[in-house]
């Protein structure tokens, strides 16, 4: 069994399964960014977008995200009030592994550089002064849990790699959760502190079924 049940073409719906018989991975949107944008945001019951109880689970990859201004960072944030502001109360943990093309540095290294969130509103930044050159850039993923709960704060986590100005490679793992037992129903990536533009960059979300 391949594990492919059917796949998205052209933004149509697509369905991954596991070759396990697990749940499923059900395409629900995809935004491609070719040039200077500010954000890129995923709004529950707009543009396709879901982003509610249809699904515990959701997730978001990223492909090839490259800041318009070398060194700048990839962030998120929530809204619980479909979109209308991006400013959920969260604390979170990041912690990345480096090392660069030279061999050096090489570590491990928990990130307080403005880099966690502690009851905060701001953005949370999912990488670390990301390089705009040609071959530049960042992947990885995003997931969020049960958003609609509304008995419990939303976790979410993600893992990306990057190339980064200096030419070392990092492995950043954030942690964390929204701090707010109402729905989150729209979700917002964008780059640096205050949203500068994002370059180039593609994130398609995914609903994760049980079964």
């Amino acid at each position: 069994m391949s594990g492919i049940v059917g796949q998205n073409t052209l933004g149509g719906s697509g369905l991954i399964k596991s070759p396990a018989g697990g749940g499923a991975w059900n395409f629900i949107k995809n935004i491609t960014i070719t040039s200077d944008t500010a954000t890129a945001s995923f709004v529950n019951g707009t543009s396709d977008v879901v982003l509610d109880s249809t699904y515990k689970t959701y997730v978001f990859t990223i492909t090839n995200y490259q800041p318009a201004s070398n060194g700048d960072t990839l962030s998120v944030n929530f809204s619980t009030d479909t979109g209308s502001n991006y400013n959920a109360t969260k604390t979170t943990s990041l912690f990345r592994a480096k090392h660069g093309e030279d061999d050096s540095p090489a570590e491990v290294a928990y990130d307080a550089r403005s880099q966690d969130l502690a009851q905060s509103t701001d953005i949370q930044r999912l990488t670390e002064n990301t390089g705009n050159g040609s071959d530049e850039s960042v992947s990885g993923f995003l997931w969020l849990f049960d958003p609609s709960n509304t008995t419990f704060l939303k976790h979410f986590w993600a893992r990306v790699s990057s190339y980064n100005k200096d030419d070392n490679q990092e492995d950043i793992i954030t942690h964390g959760y929204c701090n707010t037992t109402d729905a989150v129903d729209a979700v917002q990536f964008g780059a640096s502190v205050g949203f500068t533009n994002i370059g180039a960059c593609e994130i398609s979300l995914y609903g994760i079924s049980n079964s």
